[in-house]
């Protein structure tokens, strides 16, 4: 699977909260289904989802890349994926 594809599909077609502290409001809600953080995410968020029980997949960009990836201009810590639409994002392992 082309994980940038998949986001960008996810984010057009599903439900998808972008940033790290919507990533921790998410988790704490319950309503996460799959969490994906950059790898310079910041340490609250990233201890946050994981010690949930939201799965949680290390991307292998910065956030610069992660944005990228969303086609966003902007640099985006995390992703949180509450409904995946017509993605196969959700088939992601977690780390």
């Amino acid at each position: 699977m082309d994980l940038n594809k998949a986001l960008r599909l996810a984010i057009d077609t599903g439900n998808v909260h972008l940033g790290s502290r919507q990533s921790c409001r998410a988790i704490e809600s319950g309503n996460a289904k799959l969490v994906i953080i950059a790898s310079n995410c910041p340490e609250e968020a990233t201890d946050s989802a994981k010690n949930g029980k939201t799965p949680v997949h290390s991307f292998s960009g910065n956030n610069s890349a992660l944005g990228a990836a969303c086609g966003k201009p902007f640099p985006i810590s995390a992703v949180t994926i509450l409904d995946g639409g017509k993605s196969d994002v959700l088939t992601l392992k977690a780390d």
